[in-house]
């Protein structure tokens, strides 16, 4: 029985790790997504890209780069992250979000 154990243990550890850095980076990539929307909002209402890049780095938890594009009447963003610390920051995320130009 101990062996069994011994043998078992480490495949578990192993499985409850991955299923708990699959949780982080989904719970990460939710918040790139919003910190877009949110980004592509302020750029829309008129706002700099410096103030939008502010907004979705609080949003988002800190990290993020920001590309803007225009595409008349829309203006969009586009957030990269990495997935978190350790071995899933080798893991890069990307949310896109677009709202009306000049919507006030």
């Amino acid at each position: 029985m101990t062996a069994e154990l011994a043998v078992a243990l480490p495949a578990v550890t192993l499985v409850l790790a991955l299923c708990l850095g699959a949780v982080v980076v989904v719970g990460r990539q939710v918040r790139l997504t919003d910190a877009a929307a949110d980004a592509a909002r302020a750029l829309g209402r008129g706002e700099s890209e410096a103030v939008a890049h502010a907004i979705a780095d609080r949003v988002a938890g800190g990290g993020t780069g920001l590309a803007t594009s225009e595409e008349p009447p829309l203006i969009c963003a586009t957030l990269t992250a990495s997935g978190g610390a350790g071995l899933l920051g080798a893991i890069q995320l990307r949310a896109e979000s677009c709202a009306v130009a000049g919507g006030g």
